[in-house]
């Protein structure tokens, strides 16, 4: 193997590794911190909109859904539904209408305001907040 084709892919490898790593979780110090206002407001909504009837929600005694993942200990989760990076911007548009952001998605569009959609977003996040 030529010198250019050692260097082509050991730079073919380093991009490889640079994208794994920005789809990994922010370091600790960096993570979205829930307003404490917003997470309360975010359980409201989660409740009204009935969420629970599909996941299994902290803090929503019943019912307690199994047909779309349980989010207990959301905020560690690393991506959301398996393919978006987990941020809060992409997390409200998810939960307000995940078919129009991942088009293969399960769940429904919500009947959700997007100040609602943040506020949920604010609660999952809060949950397992250190």
């Amino acid at each position: 193997m030529g010198r250019f084709a050692a260097m082509k892919r050991a730079g073919v490898a380093s991009a490889m590794v640079l994208g794994l790593l920005s789809a990994c979780k922010n370091p600790v110090g960096s993570r979205y911190e829930p307003d404490d206002a917003a997470q309360e407001r975010g359980l409201l909504a989660i409740n009204e909109a009935g969420c629970a009837a599909c996941h299994e929600i902290p803090g929503v005694a019943w019912p307690k859904g199994r047909l779309g993942p349980s989010l207990e200990g959301f905020d560690d989760v690393g991506m959301i539904a398996g393919q978006l990076p987990n941020r809060p911007d992409l997390l409200a548009a998810f939960i307000r209408n995940a078919p129009a952001v991942k088009r293969d998605s399960t769940m429904p569009a919500t009947p959700i305001t997007q100040l609602e959609a943040v506020d949920i977003a604010a609660y999952l996040y809060g949950l397992d907040h250190d």
